[in-house]
């Protein structure tokens, strides 16, 4: 879709309205954000078989994003109407963070991938100018609203989904996201925490969920395994196919070693992903809000993940529970 069609197929999720139905304030301009990004949201997972990038995911993140930003907020040298503000642009950029899955083409019976970036960037895009048409839309009739998104504002929306862009460590074998890496271009602290954020399951909510994020996100990239699932022919699929068989428990095998390293990897990173915030919440952020990431954890997943060369596709299966999975 070219700028000129977006902008008409944007202009018309937005429909002329009567200045009773305009936005009056900040708060009702982000709500009707996200209310249309959930709505393109449901769309999209359907369109896309998504079993990961769903609204519990979103809701994941927003939950998790607020833990943090309680924690930074008494920290802040800001007035009480900028928190509110940074509050509401927080809880945005946590819902429409993922608005876009777009997966490259692969071969039947290979993993779907996500270039990095394209995904992100396309959202960006989208809401970006989605926000120019409301905004067009309520300084039509109220040219200095209160409701108008800023530059600034648009700028840390920007800034906060680019910070979820990953890049895979090859040493580490697992990914992180760059941005909070940068020592010469300093994101902001809403950024910071929607990057935390997004891939934080482990620290903040333990094993279970980062066992099940997991889970969902093969099942989203692997979409051939379902029907498999479903019709329960893993039983006999060593027999009946013994190559497809073979394919399936490589690619499990994959990320169950996967799962381990990126739980190491996390452990590893936090201190440094944590250094841009305020320092007097760095002790609560690690020991109260990442209060799972630690040594005793990454031994039990260690213990617990089947990572031996020699492991079965049933004992796969039955490690990452897709049966209950598919049937929710």
């Amino acid at each position: 879709m070219n700028s000129q069609n977006q902008q008409n197929w944007l202009s018309q999720q937005i429909p002329t309205e009567n200045i009773l139905y305009i936005s009056s304030n900040f708060t009702e301009s982000v709500a009707r954000v996200n209310k249309f990004v959930l709505a393109e949201f449901e769309r999209e997972i359907i369109e896309k078989q998504l079993y990961y990038h769903t609204k519990d995911h979103l809701m994941a993140v927003q939950q998790r994003a607020q833990l943090i930003f309680q924690v930074i907020r008494p920290y802040l040298s800001a007035d009480v109407e900028t928190i509110k503000r940074m509050e509401l642009l927080l809880d945005l950029c946590a819902i429409a963070h993922d608005l876009v899955q777009i997966f490259m083409p692969h071969q039947p019976h290979t993993s779907r991938r996500r270039e990095a970036g394209v995904s992100e960037n396309a959202t960006i895009e989208i809401l970006l100018n989605y926000i120019q048409v409301l905004n067009q839309q309520i300084s039509a009739s109220y040219p200095k609203s209160t409701a108008l998104f800023t530059d600034a504002d648009l700028g840390i929306i920007q800034e906060a989904i680019a910070a979820t862009i990953c890049d895979y460590d090859t040493t580490e074998q697992a990914i992180y996201q760059p941005s909070l890496y940068n020592q010469n271009q300093p994101i902001s602290p809403i950024a910071c925490i929607i990057a935390l954020a997004d891939i934080g399951s482990l620290g903040i909510e333990g094993i279970a969920s980062y066992n099940q994020e997991g889970s969902l996100l093969f099942l989203e990239e692997n979409p051939d395994i379902i029907p498999i699932i479903k019709n329960q022919s893993v039983r006999t699929l060593a027999t009946d196919n013994p190559e497809l068989y073979e394919n399936i428990r490589q690619r499990l095998l994959k990320r169950a070693k996967f799962q381990v390293n990126f739980a190491k990897s996390r452990l590893n990173r936090l201190s440094r992903e944590l250094a841009s915030l305020p320092a007097d919440a760095i002790t609560t952020l690690t020991q109260a809000v990442f209060q799972y990431l630690n040594l005793e954890t990454i031994q039990e997943i260690e213990a617990t993940t089947p990572t031996n060369e020699q492991t079965s596709l049933e004992v796969l299966i039955k490690f990452f529970e897709f049966e209950r999975l598919i049937k929710n």
